[in-house]
């Protein structure tokens, strides 16, 4: 099979990917399937905890199949808006993970560019003073460790209609998590790191080899020249890909 080379311009570029429009995410290489194979969450009432929260979260997520993914790789459109700003600068970006390792490629030449990878241990971020919290440390890849020793699940209040849990690991890396009570869906979650927070609000997901995919999602990024705002929305889906090294090499 084939490994990806480092240079994820390439993938951006992807003209097969990007003549589709924005409802014709692709699978492999294949058009993903419109019936669900995700078993059903369990039911959200008044009564559930925090940890059955958790657990219908991540049985919506895709449950084990969510847990063992080996890769993911998500290539799209962005739009970029700056702080106070209404005008969008429309840009491509390719995210890729494997295991505890990930990359963040936002191209919107010539005006904006942005790296970051996180090779497990150390992070990088191609703008000084603009390093995003470790991804592996946060956000979704978290629900697929909440039952592990270590992490702990506490209660938030409901945010409208949104139910609300909290997962702690043993550092402290928090994420906050509301999901919607009749699909147990992530629908937002937020990430306090470095004295900011930053937020991801999912609006349209696929299910793409038994795995939940956000497709449309909006990111909160703060930097030293104030809050940005990134759409995003996915054009091309590829899991369980073979990922060299060389991805997520720091140089």
């Amino acid at each position: 099979m084939k490994r990806y080379a480092p240079t994820l311009v390439l993938l951006l570029i992807s003209s097969a990917a990007m003549a589709q429009g924005p409802d014709a995410a692709k699978t492999n290489g294949a058009a993903a399937a419109a019936v669900s194979t995700i078993p059903a969450a369990p039911p959200i009432t008044t009564n559930s905890t925090p940890l059955d929260l958790a657990r219908a979260a991540l049985a919506a997520q895709g449950g084990d199949k969510f847990k063992h993914l080996k890769s993911m790789m998500l290539i799209g459109s962005a739009d970029l808006f700056g702080p106070n700003s209404t005008q969008s600068i429309p840009g491509k970006f390719a995210i890729v993970t494997a295991g505890e390792k990930m990359r963040i490629d936002v191209d919107a030449s010539p005006i904006f560019n942005y790296k970051q990878i996180f090779d497990g241990q150390r992070s990088y971020s191609s703008i000084p003073g603009a390093e995003m919290p470790p991804p592996t440390k946060f956000g979704l890849p978290v629900l697929a460790k909440f039952d592990q020793p270590g992490y702990t699940v506490s209660a938030l209040p409901d945010k409208k209609k949104l139910r609300g849990f909290r997962i702690v690991d043993s550092e402290g890396n928090t994420t906050d998590f509301f999901v919607d009570p009749a699909t147990a869906r992530v629908m937002q979650y937020l990430i306090p790191y470095n004295g900011y927070t930053f937020g991801t609000e999912n609006s349209k997901f696929k299910e793409v080899d038994g795995v939940l995919i956000p497709l449309n999602f909006t990111q909160r990024l703060e930097m030293p020249q104030g809050a940005f705002f990134a759409e995003y929305k996915v054009k091309d889906v590829k899991l369980n890909q073979p990922i060299g090294d060389d991805v997520f090499m720091i140089q």
